[in-house]
């Protein structure tokens, strides 16, 4: 007794199966050409399937660094307009309050304001930082 690899076609959809059903069956058989023709056929489906999963992991890779260069592209235009605005908000800020308080201790306040304010984003920094980011790479890189 025997194993006989018997390749069905069955059409298919979805490019990421093998269009093909592989059916097992238990013969009384000898080596004929038959059978090396279906081992042979076994082998080339075989093949093919290995070819489309390589094709589909460089395809998806390809489409996560896109994914994630866009993203860092975002990030850093966005921090960018945030940083000049708020140079401009701060010296409007230093402008304001100079009639008050002098220019010198006007510009001081908004100095210790930003000292304050990365004081909180040092404290702050796993729940505000790192928890964000590893959770956008997380979606990114694990989503299917």
């Amino acid at each position: 007794m025997a194993i006989l690899f018997t390749v069905v076609a069955l059409p298919s959809n979805n490019f990421h199966e093998i269009p093909t059903k592989i059916v097992l069956t238990t013969k009384n058989m000898f080596s004929n050409d038959k059978n090396i023709e279906t081992i042979g056929q076994f082998v080339e489906l075989f093949k093919h399937y290995i070819g489309l999963q390589t094709e589909y992991v460089k395809l998806d890779i390809i489409e996560k660094v896109v994914r994630l260069i866009t993203a860092i592209t975002l990030i850093l235009v966005l921090a960018f307009l945030l940083v000049l605005i708020l140079i401009y908000l701060s010296f409007a800020g230093a402008y304001a309050l100079q009639p008050a308080i002098g220019s010198v201790a006007a510009f001081t306040v908004i100095a210790v304001f930003y000292l304050l304010l990365l004081v909180l984003i040092l404290f702050f920094r796993k729940r505000w930082i790192e928890r964000p980011v590893i959770r956008f790479l997380a979606n990114l890189f694990m989503d299917k």
